[in-house]
């Protein structure tokens, strides 16, 4: 259960750091460099944490894979980026495979 929660704010910092990238302007201003790279290390901090309890092919594929559906839905709904119907289905193919590694009860 810690396992999952501590996963969970991993991955919302590693979404939160990379949402900010563009206020980072190539790493040109400085404190949202800052920013984002304390949240990346933070958040791989977790990781190396998590990986402690919990198989590492498990914890990396729901890390990228919630990670991944979860910057393509705040890029949709917070930083003006598209979302057609074949991003759309491509998300829920890695939510879909998130939740089977989860099912398979391999954590």
């Amino acid at each position: 259960m810690l396992a999952a929660i501590l996963l969970t704010v991993a991955i919302a910092l590693e979404v939160t750091s990379s949402a900010l990238l563009p206020k980072a302007q190539g790493f040109t201003n400085v404190p949202w460099t800052i920013t984002v790279m304390a949240g990346y290390a933070a958040a791989i901090w977790l990781l190396t944490v998590i990986v402690k309890t919990v198989p590492v092919s498990v914890a990396y594929a729901i890390w990228a894979g919630a990670g991944t559906a979860l910057v393509a839905v705040v890029g949709y709904l917070f930083l003006g980026e598209s979302l057609g119907w074949v991003k759309a289905l491509s998300l829920a193919m890695i939510v879909a495979g998130v939740v089977g590694l989860n099912l398979t009860g391999a954590h």
